[in-house]
């Protein structure tokens, strides 16, 4: 007789965020919608397992195994990424796609599935598979600012588990489980839509913003969007497929505050998209002055601020930031 439906196995006991997450893109999936779910370290059930992720020390997708304890593992996303993997990388390199996929409500990969497939890699996946493998966001001789959060996705699964005065039975923590695994797929679904909805239309304005720059300036330095939107991945993006730069990198980006009002912004690209550090910073002179004051010190009529830290500034007008930016450059 066929075995109709399918069955996910993972360990039993405390869990993680990385296979609470793979066994929800796995749920996410055609093959493995309907698939029944066991938890447990018994390596003959696991056996009779259709895909076993985080347990077993077996990664090898002929077989649907996806651990990543065993000695000599180094598997990572792709060429580019250092980060190893967790069982939530493994699932999401192999199953990704149809996840985003369905997500976009798409029939097949495409262009914008290959991008968000990525980006939700980059912005999502990674930092749970090196948080789970060890691996720090910065060298181990810097010490921390400040302590994590504790509603990080990955501590917010944790904080499912039972604390140790908390007697459950195993059905009970097996149910924790479940809502974890939901959680964390819920919020990757989340995230894709949002992608798709804000952040991939911005790009087509970034490309705009881009072809116009001269018109801006004549050093082409200087973008203007339309609208305000996500713009910091896609203008570096852009950068590299145009080889803009060095000195043809863009400096600053100029944009409205709203559909509605009148005032702009002039903001700096950061070094990094996440980054504070700026290409080129806004002039010191300016930095933490408001209104007539700015005015008089910068010589552009109709300022609203420069923040202190020298990122980010408004005027009034389209005009009055054009000549901020003409003047941040040459300063």
């Amino acid at each position: 007789m066929l075995k109709m439906i399918k069955t996910i196995g993972t360990h039993s006991g405390h869990f993680h965020c990385d296979e609470a997450l793979a066994v929800s893109l796995l749920k996410r999936t055609k093959e493995f919608s309907n698939a029944n779910l066991i938890r447990t370290r018994d390596a003959s059930k696991l056996a009779e397992c259709d895909i076993v992720v985080d347990v077993g020390g077996v990664y090898d997708p002929a077989t649907h195994r996806y651990d990543h304890h065993q000695r000599g593992f180094t598997e990572t996303f792709d060429a580019e990424h250092k980060t190893k993997l967790s069982s939530a990388g493994l699932v999401y390199k192999h199953f990704g796609k149809e996840v985003v996929m369905n997500v976009l409500g798409k029939t097949e990969v495409d262009n914008d599935v290959e991008m968000l497939y990525q980006k939700t890699y980059d912005g999502f996946v990674e930092s749970l598979d090196a948080n789970d493998n060890g691996i720090s966001a910065y060298p181990n001789n810097i010490n921390p600012l400040f302590k994590e959060s504790p509603t990080s996705l990955h501590n917010r699964v944790a904080h499912k588990n039972p604390s140790w005065n908390e007697p459950l039975t195993d059905a009970e923590i097996d149910a924790r489980f479940l809502e974890a695994s939901e959680m964390a797929g819920s919020e990757l679904v989340d995230y894709v839509k949002r992608l798709q909805n804000s952040w991939l239309p911005a790009r087509s304005l970034v490309v705009e913003a881009l072809d116009k720059a001269t018109d801006v300036n004549p050093s082409g330095r200087v973008i203007a969007l339309e609208r305000s939107c996500p713009w910091k991945e896609h203008l570096l993006d852009l950068e590299k497929e145009r080889g803009l730069v060095d000195d043809k990198s863009i400096l600053y980006v100029l944009y409205p505050e709203s559909s509605t009002e009148g005032n702009w912004r002039i903001q700096c690209v950061p070094l990094r998209p996440e980054g504070f550090e700026n290409r080129k910073s806004l002039p010191e002179a300016w930095r933490g002055f408001r209104d007539d004051e700015l005015s008089r010190i910068s010589g552009v009529e109709g300022c609203i601020f420069v923040h202190a830290g020298g990122f980010i500034g408004g005027n009034k007008s389209r005009h009055g930031v054009y000549e901020m930016a003409r003047l941040a450059l040459e300063l």
